[in-house]
């Protein structure tokens, strides 16, 4: 499932950069905004399954040694923000490559 879904976005991605218009000038269609979509979908669904994995290692940690609950905090905490980084990131570069996206870039 994985293969097809990175099979199909690399095909929306490369079937926008060669889009022309009646003129023959390179222009960004609307498929530039469905891969942005998927790309934010994506970076969500990776993004929230990785805090959820790294909320339950920790829990699992804090279970089996509930003296290690204020060592397992910080680093915990300070992944699930590195984490999220991510999410914000990939929210960025997707409205960036939005064409009708005026955001002084």
């Amino acid at each position: 499932m994985k293969k097809a879904i990175v099979f199909a976005v690399t095909v929306m991605a490369s079937v926008s950069a060669f889009a022309q218009d009646a003129s023959g000038i390179t222009t960004a269609s609307g498929l530039v905004a469905i891969g942005a979509a998927l790309a934010i979908g994506l970076a969500v669904l990776g993004g929230t399954s990785a805090q959820g994995k790294a909320a339950a290692a920790a829990l699992e940690g804090i279970a089996r040694n509930p003296a290690a609950g204020d060592k397992l905090f910080t680093p915990l905490i300070l992944s699930l923000a590195l984490i999220e980084s991510l999410v914000i990131l990939a929210f960025l570069v997707a409205f960036i490559k939005i064409p009708g996206a005026k955001f002084g870039f």
